[in-house]
């Protein structure tokens, strides 16, 4: 593809109609091309149902989007619907079809497809669409699909069995409707890589999304080589260690750095630049980093899952930290582990901007040359109010970091002693082991509404069984009742593991909610502060703090949400 930059602005689009019978004949001639996308063909045999019945009645069925162009810039196969298309001629103008590709194969299948799918009839009588099977074959009545394409073929099938006059004048009204029913066609003209980048990136078609990911596997597929398995069996990577997975554009940024390239869009797209063996090669070496990565984040961090990370967007530097520093010595572990505390308390990775992205690689390389003792990072610390003031949503960054937190101290459960199962409560929709210290009913009670008794600061590991035994009970009739079981001394000490120190205990037996929260969320401060270590030494102010981005610039957002609604939980406080 050319070097050229996109400008924000580019051609006017191209706006016709076009007959759906025409559009399936320049698909078949290849004049249109399906590119290979990560979805070639997805729709279930309703959809495709439902398409021609839109077409039968003679409702919109949408526009499509073409992109014309004599540069080879995307990959494309030869065969829809089971048949074989004529192969482009090199330097001669195409249309590759960017949005409607699910349509317009179905309208090619449905009028010219070969196999099982593809066996289509039409229902004189009930006037309606359906598969034709050994129970249902195309007979006196119902009519193949395939011949409406022509008014010859159509009318020596149905006159063949003595039609009435009524199904005669049906089969006419069908053809005529097929032959010369006509949809809009968008066609975008040259434009340049970054902008057609971008228009890929923007367009939605039936809520789903196109992205880069689809745009770079077309550039760089080959008959031996596929983007997609190759990502697939990065994730498989993950899948041996039994860790889950983050999403594709995060694997994406993984081999994009790994080949050299970095992590930004821009980088990723420079992939369709290389060669087969040059992609290759940076796969694997991908799929060996993301291997140690993993083992990392379970021993060091106590992440056994992937969905426990705050950011996916850490996961990418850390692939390729670990690709350029495949054996750490144990103060790299520790300056590593250090990194990940400090990234994962504030929202640096969530807005992670070009100029991010590159110091952050320049910090990666400067780390494992020894030119750093620590992986520096604009990351900024966060203020202790955190944990009083953010919902506990497993959705959101801050309570990943908050149940990362707990889950690090090994928590045990406050009446059995027993160890909480922290690998299941890692998990993304495991909500059953998280509970309110101050039940909120008990709050509720005292006027402290639903999202301020939800908040961080109030959420301990805990058993479902001793949570239901406390119900709805104020902290200081549970509590005394466990010190009259157990001891005060055994309580204590079990209240640590859940990071309830000696003055938020006082709190509780007072119920004082406010005071709690002041004092855990004190104690969860000064352990994010531990873990992160001499990576925060100088303190907070002399870091950047995170404030809104330059609307100016690029921003790459991580994909892990991060304004889903507050967790509402089935135990009974």
């Amino acid at each position: 593809m050319g070097s050229s930059q996109g400008s924000g602005r580019v051609t006017a689009p191209e706006p016709t109609i076009a007959p759906i019978a025409t559009l399936a004949h320049r698909v078949l001639s290849g004049e249109i091309v399906l590119p290979k996308y990560q979805r070639a063909f997805v729709w279930e045999p309703e959809q495709v149902l439902y398409l021609l019945d839109s077409v039968r009645r003679n409702y919109p069925i949408g526009s499509l989007l073409m992109w014309r162009t004599s540069d080879r810039r995307l990959a494309s196969g030869h065969e829809i619907a089971g048949l074989t298309t004529v192969p482009q001629v090199s330097g001669a103008p195409v249309q590759y079809v960017i949005d409607g590709q699910q349509r317009l194969a179905s309208l090619v299948g449905a009028m010219h497809g070969e196999g099982a799918r593809w066996r289509i009839g039409f229902d004189l009588a009930r006037e309606e669409f359906l598969y034709l099977t050994e129970e249902t074959p195309a007979g006196a009545h119902v009519i193949p699909v395939r011949d409406l394409d022509s008014a010859g073929s159509m009318m020596a099938w149905v006159l063949r069995d003595k039609p009435t006059d009524e199904h005669v004048r049906r089969a006419q009204a069908l053809s005529d409707q097929f032959r010369g029913y006509q949809v809009p066609v968008v066609t975008m003209l040259e434009v340049t890589e970054e902008d057609s980048a971008r228009i890929f990136e923007r367009i939605n078609s039936t809520g789903t999304r196109m992205d880069i990911v689809d745009l770079v596997r077309a550039g760089t597929w080959s008959n031996d080589f596929d983007l997609k398995e190759e990502i697939e069996q990065l994730l498989q990577v993950l899948d041996r260690k039994r860790y889950g997975r983050v999403d594709t554009k995060t694997m994406l940024r993984t081999i994009s750095a790994a080949a050299g390239l970095g992590f930004s869009t821009k980088s990723i797209q420079d992939l369709r630049r290389l060669d087969r063996a040059e992609l290759q090669d940076a796969v694997s070496e991908a799929g060996k980093a993301a291997a140690r990565a993993v083992d990392f984040l379970f021993t060091q961090i106590r992440t056994p899952r992937a969905e426990a990370l705050p950011y996916y967007n850490q996961f990418a530097v850390l692939v390729e930290l670990f690709r350029q520093l495949p054996k750490p010595s144990a103060d790299q572990y520790a300056a590593i582990g250090r990194w990940f505390w400090l990234t994962a308390s504030s929202e640096y990775f969530k807005g992670w901007r070009e100029s991010q992205m590159t110091a952050d690689l320049d910090a990666v390389s400067a780390f494992v040359t020894g030119q750093a003792t620590e992986i520096e990072t604009g990351a900024g610390l966060p203020r202790d109010v955190l944990w009083q003031r953010t919902q506990f949503s497993r959705a959101n960054a801050p309570t990943k970091l908050h149940v990362l937190l707990m889950s690090y101290e090994k928590p045990v459960d406050l009446n059995t002693g027993q160890s909480i199962d922290t690998d299941k409560a890692l998990a993304g929709q495991n909500d059953k082991q998280f509970h309110h210290f101050f039940p909120r009913a008990f709050l509720k009670r005292r006027g402290v509404s639903a999202a301020r008794a939800n908040v961080c600061g109030n959420l301990i590991m805990l058993s479902a069984i001793t949570n239901n035994a406390i119900s709805d009970s104020p902290p200081s009739v549970y509590l005394k009742d466990l010190i009259d079981w157990h001891g005060e001394d055994t309580l204590r000490a079990r209240l640590r593991t859940c990071l309830i120190e000696e003055d938020a205990y006082q709190a509780a037996l007072r119920d004082d909610y406010e005071g709690f929260l002041k004092a855990r969320s004190r104690t969860l401060h000064a352990r994010l502060i531990d873990l992160i270590g001499s990576a925060a030494e100088g303190g907070a102010d002399s870091r950047p703090e995170i404030t809104s981005i330059d609307a100016e610039e690029a921003v790459e957002p991580d994909p892990v949400p991060d304004d889903a609604e507050p967790f509402d939980r089935d135990s009974v406080d």
